[in-house]
């Protein structure tokens, strides 16, 4: 029986039936639809035991709801059958090899597909696979081989500035300034790589390099995009501040050296064509340096180019207050819906929508590549 017939007859077996407390009782549909899938596929192969097509498929579905041993047995009594085809093999082992990996496995996992690789030869479905596993096991430079392999130079770039990211932490900064060039060779626009560059140049205090550093990311960067680079960057230059005894290994700047870094990045920013984002970030520098009249400066540039841009009018808004004669219940209640306004997640994929207010290079929910925007309208 066809694979769509078998599925649409088993959501007819896994029909809720009618009565109020029945449905209340029911599980989700999805759920059911799995479950009456898999007794249904339980049945056929019952009945027709040398269909190695349906065992597949009803490793996948045990796999979906979690079962990992029982995929498990299926892939392994399939693999040891006499007779099974080469390709049938390789699949099997494919599919072993990513129930290893779900159930954490990752040892097991990576044997699963290179066995799979020995039978079936390079394929990009298998390099894929092993670059997960890489990448779940720490391994970010073997992970951009991977990616690399099948030509996917955003994700070769990522994990090869993973990879920079703990050589910075080891204070290794050669290995880490060869692979950060790698990474953009593989991808000159590659909003991680140009992060990590940038703030490794603030983070060592040279006003110079950190100029450089920042002109060039800005320039190669798409501008939609450079907002990355921004919001990190004041992150990095936020942790300096102060001595941290738990971080034993954190870089402590002076504040003279802070402030002067913020007047570079200013300097450097001001310099590109006017832009929304530009100009709302060029204030989150002053006010994070304490200097009020500029910060409303770059506010009210940044609502030119957006009137729309409602965190740049909630900043400013929160400047023109403090200078305001208001009552206490007033500035109370202003404080409070400011501080709610504050808290809307700016950040949005541009693929499906999903919205969260940490930035991101592969959006959680998709999956897609560099597809975040700053979520500057208000809706």
């Amino acid at each position: 029986m066809p694979w769509n017939a078998l599925f649409r007859l088993a959501r007819k077996i896994g029909a809720p039936h009618a009565g109020t407390e029945a449905i209340k009782a029911v599980e989700p549909l999805t759920h059911q639809d799995t479950k009456a899938a898999i007794l249904e596929l339980s049945l056929a192969v019952r009945n027709n035991p040398e269909s190695v097509e349906i065992y597949l498929a009803l490793g996948n579905l045990y796999r979906s709801q979690g079962e990992i041993e029982r995929a498990i047995h299926i892939r392994t009594s399939l693999i040891e059958r006499p007779g099974l085809s080469e390709t049938l093999k390789a699949r099997c082992h494919f599919e072993l090899g990513r129930d290893f990996r779900r159930g954490g496995m990752l040892d097991k996992a990576r044997n699963a597909f290179e066995a799979a690789r020995k039978i079936q030869g390079d394929s990009e479905e298998i390099e894929l696979e092993l670059a997960r596993l890489a990448a779940d096991s720490g391994d970010f430079e073997r992970a951009a081989q991977h990616y690399e392999r099948i030509k996917r130079p955003m994700a070769e770039a990522h994990f090869l500035t993973q990879q920079a990211r703990e050589h910075f932490r080891l204070r290794e900064d050669n290995k880490a300034n060869a692979l950060l060039e790698r990474a953009l060779r593989a991808f000159p626009a590659s909003p991680e790589a140009w992060l990590a560059t940038v703030v490794h140049s603030a983070l060592s205090g040279n006003l110079e390099l950190h100029s450089a550093s920042l002109r060039n990311a800005c320039t190669n960067i798409p501008a939609p995009q450079r907002f990355l680079l921004l919001e990190d960057l004041l992150m990095a230059l936020s942790s300096c501040r102060f001595e941290d005894a738990t971080q034993p290994n954190r870089t402590v700047l002076s504040p003279a050296a802070i402030t002067q870094l913020v007047r570079t990045s200013v300097s450097v920013l001001s310099k590109f064509p006017p832009d929304a984002l530009i100009c709302y970030y060029c204030a989150k520098f002053c006010l994070f340096e304490g200097d009020r009249e500029s910060a409303k400066h770059w506010l009210e540039k940044a609502l030119v180019l957006n009137a729309d841009f409602w965190l740049a009018r909630l900043e400013l808004v929160t400047l023109v207050l403090v200078d305001q004669e208001l009552t206490p219940f007033l500035r109370e209640q202003l404080a409070y819906f400011i501080n709610h306004a504050r808290k809307s997640k700016r950040f949005v994929c541009n693929s499906c929508g999903f919205r969260w207010d940490k930035t991101f290079f592969v959006c959680p929910r998709c999956r897609s590549w560099h597809t975040i925007l700053f979520r500057q309208e208000f809706s």
